[in-house]
């Protein structure tokens, strides 16, 4: 007697999902991807002019005197005067050069310390305690010891801006490179990286985010360090235009210095932070959400 056997089944049906062409599928989008995107240059300019439509508006008013304080269309007007006059642009330009002279230099002094202190130990015993002394001291203080050595030219203005660029730069550089890695280090040994191979390819580039970092403090303090320095027996450059508009009382002319000083440094910051992108390519970042 045979027994027929019928062919095994799969306990589990065949639940394949089968395209249904009828069916609009959308891609799944993460809720922040839906929200509606405002340009960020938009939300970025947004404070900026609600700050001028209500200095307006206070001014228009007269809320606001004008000897307190000019409105934002008289200051465009004397702007636009200043630069058809040639006093504004001329008074940029040699504002430019002290901050570019006593920029490099404090690049060179505070990168150079702090090479010398960050990679070598008798570097750090000899250079880092007196660099700490000396940051300590207002460096506006030093003004008039700065004219008594160098006169009233241009080498007092550009050794303030010089003192006040090198300390943040110094520290920022120092820290960048006892803050690399040991493990880069030693993997940098294994491979046979000799003493110059490791500063050049590990400690380096492992310093350059804080390096970057320094030079943007340094460029802030740059443009501070030259408003005083030009407040003090200058006969050109921005600052000389504001000792005049004070004698005269002129605080559109003021404000017109001050928004020339804010401009060119935001322009400096904009400058540094594209530089960064490009050479900070390989590091990736939280860029908000």
């Amino acid at each position: 007697m045979s027994i027929s056997h019928a062919p095994p089944t799969s306990s589990e049906p065949d639940i394949s999902p089968i395209p249904d062409p009828d069916l609009d599928l959308q891609p799944l989008v993460p809720t922040s991807s839906r929200r509606t995107r405002v340009p960020r240059w938009l939300r970025r300019t947004t404070g900026p002019v609600l700050l001028l439509a209500l200095w307006q508006l206070l001014s228009g008013t007269g809320a606001l005197q004008p000897d307190v304080l000019a409105s934002p269309g008289r200051i465009a007007q004397v702007a636009g005067d200043m630069v058809a006059d040639g006093s504004l642009p001329a008074a940029m330009g040699t504002s430019l050069q002290r901050v570019a002279a006593g920029l490099l230099l404090g690049m060179v002094v505070g990168t150079g310390l702090a090479l010398v202190s960050g990679l070598f130990r008798i570097g750090e015993d000899l250079v880092d305690a007196p660099v700490q002394m000396l940051r300590t001291v207002p460096f506006v203080g030093l003004i008039p010891l700065f004219i008594i050595w160098f006169g009233i030219g241009e080498a007092p203005k550009v050794a303030i801006i010089t003192l006040g660029v090198t300390f943040p730069l110094y520290l920022n550089v120092y820290a960048g490179i006892r803050g690399v890695d040991a493990q880069l280090i030693e993997a940098g040994e294994s491979l046979g990286l000799s003493r110059w191979g490791l500063v050049r390819h590990v400690v380096l580039p492992g310093a350059l985010p804080n390096a970057m970092t320094g030079l943007r403090y340094s460029l802030g303090i740059a443009w501070l360090a030259l408003v005083f320095a030009e407040q003090v027996n200058a006969d050109s450059g921005i600052g000389f235009l504001m000792v005049q508009a004070r004698d005269f009382l002129r605080t559109d002319v003021i404000v017109v210095c001050l928004v020339v000083y804010a401009f060119l440094g935001l322009l400096a910051d904009f400058v540094v932070r594209s530089l960064e992108r490009l050479l900070l390519q390989w590091r990736p970042t939280f860029t908000g959400r």
